[in-house]
């Protein structure tokens, strides 16, 4: 082989040695990569990334850390995460205390980093649940509100203060979990309810405006499209659940407590705010009473986890079982077929009012 041709064979096989370690660092794994010349949004997890692609549009490249299929109280960044994060210009996550992870995570981001780090859910009144959750998620600590990260730290002032005395006295009408847990976390799952949702979306319209202003009307006009499918959802909601008869719903984890708040119900959930909290024998017992005290003919359970236990307390009971999503996340196969947070939410009401008549 000629000098010429070997350096050209050389350079060649560095070249697609280069793109496959790109494609392999940047592909489904991690949701995607950087893209030039756009605002790069890196999120957490799933509703936070539809409505950022909803009002973002073609001005914005939105990353999803959270890969299809899989359950986010459990998840935890890769490398090539940290490695997108610090190249981003936002990155926005829940926050109250859904993601444990990222303190550490926006410490560990590169010193040069310029990415702001917003929590979505600020604003938002949040609610107080009993018992632990498993896995110190929710749990109220200084750390997840602690950025030494320099760029995180100016999401970090902003933050605001949140009472959960009022929000405390709320969710003991609305249901709290079973288990006589002496601790408090604060219940994480804002994204649930639509009226919570609304004030995520205003929330992240307000952040990409800030990154770039100077394309402020398009992500106006795309929050306006997007407010108007949240608010009529918000009404379906109410208008569809405030006449039945019943108002308990039996849960595989505590999720909906937001939902039942808004809407006039209450929660009875299996396990605690993260699906990996294992209920006792006692808590299963306590629930088939409730059950059958209170007439009701299904158990909820979820796509992403077991349903072993709302199909164990279902049969103890004598009752059947219907999906209630707490749209963390989706399915591949939801994800195939083009269902959305939207369509979603639209099956969870329809089961809700099966299951309250």
């Amino acid at each position: 082989m000629s000098r010429n041709k070997k350096a050209k064979w050389t350079w060649g096989m560095a070249a697609l040695l280069s793109a496959l370690l790109i494609v392999s660092g940047c592909g489904s794994k991690s949701g995607g990569s950087i893209v030039e010349g756009k605002i790069n949004v890196i999120t957490t997890f799933y509703p936070i990334y539809e409505f950022t692609k909803e009002i973002g549009g073609e001005e914005v490249n939105v990353v999803n850390l959270l890969p299809t299929g899989v359950e986010p109280h459990d998840w935890t960044p890769k490398s090539q995460d940290m490695v997108n994060a610090s190249k981003a210009q936002l990155f926005l996550y829940n926050g109250a205390g859904f993601e444990g992870w990222v303190p550490s995570f926006l410490k560990g981001l590169n010193k040069d980093s310029e990415v702001k780090a917003v929590e979505v859910s600020q604003g938002i009144q949040l609610i107080d649940a009993e018992g632990d959750d498993g896995h110190n998620h929710g749990a109220s600590d200084e750390a997840g509100h602690e950025h030494s990260h320099e760029a995180a730290g100016e999401a970090a002032e902003e933050e605001r203060d949140h009472s959960h005395d009022e929000a405390a006295a709320e969710e003991h009408a609305a249901g709290s979990g079973t288990a006589e847990g002496t601790s408090h976390h604060t219940d994480p799952h804002t994204w649930v309810s639509p009226k919570s949702a609304l004030i995520m979306a205003e929330n992240i319209k307000n952040s990409l405006v800030d990154a770039d202003p100077e394309h402020k009307a398009q992500y106006e006009q795309r929050y306006e499209a997007l407010k108007d499918k949240l608010a009529k959802l918000d009404q379906d909601f109410t208008e569809q659940l405030s006449g039945l008869p019943k108002k308990d719903i039996v849960v595989s984890h505590q999720a909906f407590g937001y939902l039942c708040r808004d809407y006039g119900l209450t929660q009875h959930a299996i396990m605690g705010l993260s699906p990996d909290a294992e209920p006792r024998a006692q808590d299963i017992v306590n629930l088939t009473k409730t059950v059958n005290e209170k007439g009701l003919r299904y158990v909820f359970f979820e796509e992403l986890v077991s349903d072993k236990l709302a199909k164990t307390l279902a049969n103890e009971a004598g009752v059947e079982t219907l999906v209630l999503n707490p749209v963390e996340g989706l399915t591949k196969e939801q994800a195939e077929n083009g269902e959305n947070y939207f369509t979603i939410m639209e099956k969870n009401l329809q089961n809700l009012k099966k299951a309250l008549q």
